[in-house]
């Protein structure tokens, strides 16, 4: 297939194995960005395109000139507003991400943030460290299981699901809060649907897994975190802005939750921000899905997706833009670290 190639601001080297990289380049016919003027580039190879892996803006005027185009693979994988979704999907111009690749990792990295939360792992090293450690029952006041608990989650994509597998042999009782998805497909999923505020209030663990969208900026605010219960614990693995980081902040200092964030409203957090003296937070720099072998499956969905295209087929491995969601996703732009 004839590719117009510019996965910036991911490199090839994060994409793709060494095996997918010579397959990718091998198979197919590809025009790679090499840094220059952008807008030339494009000029001259995207009449010819049928796939585009970019994630650079995308308006009608340039879709326009890109008669043959099939597919455009934001490897980026955040669905971004820079493109014109209707006149892709009117086109039948998949728009593609291969975003399912980070739920499994930060999944796991939010079991892990739960679990030391539940049994104060990360406070006990420290004290350790500093000749302070207590032992036995003395050292677990505060402490709860996870086992047969009361969980909540926030939004139950790829992420939530993800979560969903890790905890099943805790056999906890889940409930989700998610507009986005109907009551019978959650209980076919094994968990309760309910009302934000019956998650927040009926659980002692709340997982924030849902994509930031144009509605829930500043969801959780200082009136929903009243309704958690006293001492209990919430893990922001999403999107800093669907939380009011001040009263999230205001919340923890007085010990009415415990709580902890891989995620923040400005990154990289700074050297004098008081959240970073806040007791009661368990903090991991936004590094919960920053694997090398999983950023190397971006590449390797995209691979499944070109084979399926080229066979006439629809894409079935990468996630596609849908008109009803897609224009309400607010998702920034990620940065090269």
């Amino acid at each position: 297939m004839k590719i117009l190639y510019d996965p910036d601001p991911r490199t090839t080297e994060d994409i793709f194995s060494s095996t997918d990289r010579e397959r990718f380049f091998s198979e197919n016919e590809v025009a790679v960005y090499d840094g220059g003027n952008r807008e030339s580039f494009y000029a001259a190879h995207l009449p010819l395109a049928e796939v585009l892996v970019s994630q650079q803006p995308m308006d009608r005027a340039l879709l326009d000139s890109a008669p043959h185009l099939r597919a455009i693979f934001n490897v980026e994988t955040n669905f971004l507003p820079n493109i014109d979704y209707p006149v892709c999907l009117s086109r039948g111009i998949h728009v593609l991400a291969p975003s399912s690749v980070f739920a499994e990792p930060v999944a796991e990295i939010g079991l892990g943030l739960a679990l030391s939360l539940a049994r104060d792992i990360h406070s006990a090293h420290n004290a350790f460290l500093n000749g302070h450690e207590k032992y036995g029952l003395e050292s677990n006041v505060g402490s709860e299981l996870l086992s047969r608990s009361d969980i909540g989650f926030i939004g139950f994509g790829d992420l939530g699901r993800a979560l969903m597998r890790l905890l099943a042999g805790f056999r906890p009782s889940v409930k989700v809060y998610d507009p986005w998805l109907p009551d019978g497909y959650l209980r076919r999923a094994g968990v309760i649907p309910a009302s934000l505020e019956e998650v927040l209030s009926g659980s002692r663990l709340v997982f924030v897994v849902a994509g930031i969208t144009t509605e829930n900026r500043h969801l959780i605010d200082g009136s929903k975190l009243d309704l958690m219960q006293s001492g209990a614990m919430l893990v922001l693995l999403s999107r800093a802005a669907i939380v009011d980081f001040k009263a999230l902040r205001e919340f923890a200092s007085l010990g009415k939750i415990r709580v902890a964030t891989d995620v923040f409203p400005e990154e990289p957090v700074a050297a004098d921000d008081l959240l970073r003296k806040t007791p009661n937070i368990l903090f991991s720099s936004h590094r919960a899905g920053a694997l090398p072998q999983t950023r190397r499956q971006i590449g390797a969905l995209v691979l499944e997706d070109l084979d399926q295209l080229s066979r006439g087929l629809a894409p079935v491995s990468c996630k596609r833009a849908q008109l009803e969601t897609v224009s309400r996703m607010r998702s920034k732009p990620i940065k090269k670290t």
